[in-house]
């Protein structure tokens, strides 16, 4: 039983020495400016994208159905735009993209197939870009109420 007392009684006074050091003061002030200035030029000259929508609602689908829709979108930024990877957050839904870059002012599509069949009800889906953005990675989603097959008996 002392032994246990002693352990825990070590415990407590850990967490109490260990937390006593604020890690806000730790920042060098100096190195954050710095980090600060350098992503400021650094996104200056990033490529951009605009989407013409970033959501499509297919509305009312039967599963198994297979739907296609298509984002359009612009490169407003001041450098050529690269998307090196689409990916979903389902096996359902599949994009296609670009695989050369886009100039700025350039435009381009990203065409996205969502295959309903096993997925009945209320579906959203997220498809993210990996891009030279300044954000690095970009999102656009599709929606779709999926009318359930009738079971067989």
């Amino acid at each position: 039983m002392t032994n246990k007392l002693i352990f825990l009684s070590m415990i407590a006074i850990f967490t109490v020495w260990s937390c006593k050091e604020n890690a806000a003061d730790k920042i060098n002030k100096e190195n954050l400016e710095i980090a600060k200035q350098r992503d400021y030029k650094t996104n200056a000259g990033a490529s951009a994208i605009t989407f013409s929508k970033s959501e499509y609602d297919f509305g009312k689908i039967n599963e198994g159905d297979i739907v296609e829709t298509t984002f359009d979108f612009k490169n407003t930024g001041k450098s050529d735009l690269i998307i090196t990877n689409a990916k979903s957050t389902c096996g359902c839904t599949v994009p296609e993209w670009p695989k050369e870059p886009i100039p700025v002012g350039g435009t381009g599509k990203i065409t996205v197939k969502f295959n309903s069949t096993n997925k009945p009800n209320k579906q959203t889906k997220i498809i993210t870009l990996t891009t030279n953005t300044a954000k690095g990675k970009e999102a656009v989603s599709i929606k779709a109420d999926v009318t359930p097959k009738q079971k067989t008996s």
